[in-house]
C-alpha cells in the first residue's frame, strides 16, 4: 500500500511540475532599442525607441 501511495505521489508530482511557465514582466519579447541598433548596424538608436514609431 506504501509503494503505490508512494507512485501515485511521484506522478501526480510530474504531472504537475509540466504545467509550469515562466513570465518575463514588461515588454514580453521585445527586445531594448540599443540592442535593436546594435543588430542591425543602424546608427541610431530613436527609430526603434516605442514613442518613436509610426503607427498606420
Amino acid at each position: 500500500m506504501k509503494k503505490i501511495h508512494l507512485l501515485l505521489t511521484a506522478v501526480t508530482l510530474i504531472l504537475f511540475s509540466s504545467c509550469y511557465t515562466v513570465h518575463t514582466a514588461g515588454n514580453s519579447g521585445k527586445i531594448p532599442p540599443g540592442q535593436a541598433k546594435k543588430m542591425t548596424g543602424s546608427q541610431s538608436a530613436k527609430p526603434y525607441a516605442p514613442g518613436q514609431q509610426k503607427k498606420y
